[in-house]
């Protein structure tokens, strides 16, 4: 069993399958679990204190526990107080630890500018010294230009389908992938949103997507680090369980609760109006939500979902999250191949 392409020859991963971004929450446990299954696991950042100790812990704990690749996210809006310290900090924390470098293959941006890292002079030694790869959510046609023009490795092209940010577009994975590669033919891509089955892989491999990463199907696994509370929402859960709301840094997709049915969504041209009279205070109040779900509350918490969630039937172990979706994804582009003549 295996699917050799591109992105696993470029991570030197056994399978075309990466854990999404899911700041502002814990995911040390499911990083590790999913490099350890041959996937390509990502460390987070958390809001609940320090982001750049917090950060610096976890992917310490992955290279204590595991000598497989993984990476790194870090959000980069305007509005996250940390953003800039990161970027600058964190790459020079894997810069002077010679096992963290060798392992931290992927550095991935989102919610905001790729600039703010590719323009950190850390981050150049750690890029000149190392084979690691910078990538960056894009949600939108125009928002995967502004990074190829600031020369990013490649993309992770994220539909409205995904949990967390999303953009004011509401393109689908499915034509957004399409749009990127139809503009960027050679630009590594990885498809985000929406996949949780071997069907999904095949299809975005189909599409010219070196690998996918999931969110919503990986909070489901018995190693991830989330509340158990939030585990169980899953399984029962359908697509249309969800909605767009406003989050902290725009547009997000929450599981529908008290607190997401009641927070509303504004236009673009409303939050810019917001974030001009925003202050840090307001900032440090609008995460709390996303902490509330370690303390059990269900309907006053914002819970990041994704539509896959109607996927998804079973809390599972990761390993055999990531066997069975290749193994479905196999026999799927295999039967796809006898239809070509």
């Amino acid at each position: 069993m295996g699917i050799k392409t591109y992105m696993t020859e470029m991570f030197g991963i056994k399978y075309p399958i990466i854990s999404a971004a899911m700041g502002p929450l814990f995911t040390k446990e499911l990083a590790l679990a999913v490099s350890e299954a041959g996937g390509l696991g990502v460390v987070g950042e958390h809001s609940g204190g320090s982001n750049v100790k917090f950060m610096k812990e976890s992917i310490k704990f992955v290279v204590e526990h595991t000598d497989k690749p993984f990476g790194f996210n870090i959000r980069t809006s305007r509005n996250e107080l940390m953003a800039t310290a990161m970027c600058r900090r964190i790459p020079k924390f894997i810069m002077d630890n010679q096992r963290i470098r060798e392992q931290c293959v992927y550095a991935l941006t989102s919610a905001g500018t790729p600039r703010m890292l590719g323009q950190s002079k850390n981050f150049q030694k750690l890029k000149e010294a190392t084979e690691i790869k910078h990538f960056h959510v894009a949600p939108a046609l125009w928002l995967a230009d502004k990074c190829i023009s600031s020369r990013v490795d490649g993309l992770v092209c994220t539909g409205t389908e995904g949990a967390g940010h999303q953009s004011y577009e509401k393109v689908s994975t499915l034509v957004l992938l399409q749009q990127v590669r139809k503009k960027y033919p050679g630009m590594p891509l990885i498809g985000c949103g929406g996949f949780a089955t071997g069907e999904g892989l095949a299809a975005a491999i189909s599409m010219g997507a070196g690998a996918v990463a999931m969110g919503t199907r990986f909070v489901a696994s018995k190693e991830s680090d989330f509340p158990q509370n939030f585990k169980d929402i899953i399984p029962p859960a359908q697509a249309e369980d969800t909605v767009l709301v406003t989050g902290t840094l725009g547009p997000i997709r929450l599981w529908k609760n008290k607190y997401s049915l009641s927070h509303g969504f504004m236009s673009k041209e409303e939050r810019l109006t917001y974030e001009k009279t925003r202050t840090n205070q307001n900032v440090v109040e609008e995460a709390k939500p996303y902490l509330a779900i370690y303390e059990g509350e269900m309907e006053n918490a914002a819970y990041l979902l994704g539509q896959s969630a109607g996927l998804v039937d079973r809390i599972e172990n990761v390993k055999d999250i990531i066997e069975t979706i290749v193994n479905d994804a196999e026999k799927c582009l295999r039967n796809a191949y006898k239809t070509v003549f």
